[in-house]
Parts: structure tokens; C-alpha cells; sequence
């Protein structure tokens, strides 16, 4: 989709841009497919913040959509629709049992296209299959991580992965962040890649925008007090901070390993911080 530019007519409207929605189809979201979300504000069932700079915002009903299609399914495209929960497009479908389902847009989906699941299925952008049965160097997304879970990665909009190699049981793929990680043959993934690829193009251009994403001001450090923050004090002046970057609660805020999962460790084979090296 193509970027929307509005006219400067305040200091906010300047370089303020959105996205061009007349591909999506003008009807209301499927009711037996939304629930309320309910917004927790970032706190803890103690009422206590435990994420920071998260409230308020315009209300949001959560779309559930179907991470794994089951094989044999057939299905047809009716909309194209927007999601407030995530920066992808969604796909309602209709399958050969009249059952509708709610899918991530891909981004050569039409209105009207089929689609198929199951390593029986043609290799078509928009169908799901196995990585044992897809050709080596197929981009895809929406990729299991254990078979069976459902997708879990490489969701977002624009996103695609790369499957490099097939080795016994496994295939290596290259995930968006340049990592390459192991998956099992029979962990199942899309063809192609996530549709609304100019998501990272936007610019918000006010507060107010971000504030109706449910997005509270941030401050920064620096100009906290020494007891507020460990970057804050001193006299004002604009110097650095004269230490090593620090979170609010003195940890270490650049190049800290907090990755705790150390058994999936063993599957991947190149991090992302080689890749980005090289």
C-alpha cells in the first residue's frame, strides 16, 4: 500500500504521513471473530506498573486469527481488513465448510484468490505447507517454531524469512533479523511475505496520534533528577551521561544479554549479532 502525505496545515500536519486504505474492503469486522480487549494499562493483577509508558488510547476489539490452518483446507478470500492489534493486514476467508477465519494478509493476497493448506497444496504464495515440503530458498512467514504451535514468528508487516538448507530433519532458515535457526521439517510456514510492507514508513508526526495508541509520554533520563534516575543530576548543562548507559533501576541498557531460553540456544546456528557484523 501507498503512503498517504496530508497537507501541512498545522506545525503537527508537516511531514505527518498515514497509510492509503482504499485496498481494504469497506465492511465491518465478522462479530464471531472480535472480543473486547480489555487494556491493562501496563499494570500487574497488584495494580502495580510493571510496563511504563502504556494507557489510555481509543478502545480496540481483538481479532482472532488463525495462526495454523489445518491441512486439507481450501479457502477463498472475501475481505482484506485492518487490525489495530498489529501492523500487518488481516484476511477473512471463507473454507470449504463455510467456516470463516481470519488470516495475515500476504502481500500479492486478492480478493477472490484461493487458498490452500497442506503439503499437497501447489507452491503459490499464500498457501501453507510444511518446510520439508516447500524448495529450498522459498521466502515465507508466519513460521512455527514447534509443530503443531502455530505460527510465531515473522509476523509483522513487510516480514519474510528465507528457507536456506534442508539437512535430515531440520532446515535452516534466515530469520528478518539475519539470524539463521534451525526448524524441524514438519514445523509449518506461509509463502511469501507480510503484506502492508509500508508499515515502517509512517510518520506520526504529534503526540496526540501516539496518545490514542495507548502510548504515554516517555522522559528521558538526562534530565531526571540523580535520585529519580542513574543518568540524572548534575548542572544542567548538555554533556553525556558519563557512564555506561543504565535502565531506571541500574541495570546495563546497551549490549546487556537478557535472553534466559538457553535451551533453544542449540538451534541456532548464526546469531544476529554476526550477520549484522558481517
Amino acid at each position: 500500500m501507498a503512503v498517504k502525505y496530508y497537507k501541512p496545515t498545522t506545525p503537527a500536519r508537516r511531514g505527518m504521513s498515514t497509510q492509503d486504505t482504499s485496498m481494504l474492503t469497506k465492511q465491518a469486522p465478522s462479530k464471531k471473530l472480535k472480543t473486547i480487549k480489555k487494556t491493562k494499562s501496563g499494570r500487574n493483577n497488584q495494580g502495580r506498573i510493571t510496563v511504563r509508558h502504556r494507557g489510555g488510547g481509543a478502545k480496540r476489539f481483538y481479532r482472532h486469527v488463525n495462526f495454523s490452518l489445518e491441512p486439507g483446507i481450501t479457502a477463498e478470500v472475501v475481505s482484506i481488513e485492518y487490525d489495530p492489534n498489529r501492523s500487518a493486514r488481516i484476511a477473512k476467508v471463507v473454507d470449504q465448510n463455510g467456516q470463516f477465519h481470519y488470516l495475515l494478509a500476504g502481500s500479492s493476497i486478492k480478493v477472490g484468490q484461493k487458498i490452500e493448506s497442506g503439503d499437497e497444496s501447489s507452491i503459490e504464495q499464500g498457501n501453507r505447507l510444511t518446510l520439508g515440503a516447500m524448495p529450498v530458498g522459498s521466502y515465507i512467514y508466519c513460521v512455527e517454531i514447534k509443530p503443531g504451535s502455530g505460527g510465531t514468528m515473522v509476523r509483522s508487516a513487510g516480514a519474510s524469512a528465507q528457507l536456506m538448507s534442508k539437512e535430515g530433519n531440520y532446515c535452516q532458515v534466515r530469520l528478518p533479523s539475519g539470524e539463521v535457526r534451525k526448524f524441524h521439517v514438519n514445523c509449518k510456514a506461509t509463502l511469501g511475505s507480510v503484506g502492508n510492507e509500508q508499515h515502517q514508513n509512517i510518520k506520526l508526526g504529534s503526540a496526540g496520534r501516539r496518545r490514542r495508541m495507548g502510548w504515554r509520554p516517555a522522559v528521558r533520563g538526562k534530565v531526571m533528577n540523580a535520585v529519580d534516575h542513574p543518568h540524572g543530576g548534575g548542572d544542567g548543562g548538555a554533556h553525556s551521561i558519563g557512564r555506561h548507559p543504565k535502565t531506571p533501576w541500574g541495570k546495563p541498557a546497551l549490549g546487556y544479554k537478557t535472553r534466559r531460553r538457553k535451551s533453544s540456544n542449540k538451534l541456532i546456528v548464526r546469531s544476529r549479532h554476526k550477520a549484522k557484523r558481517s
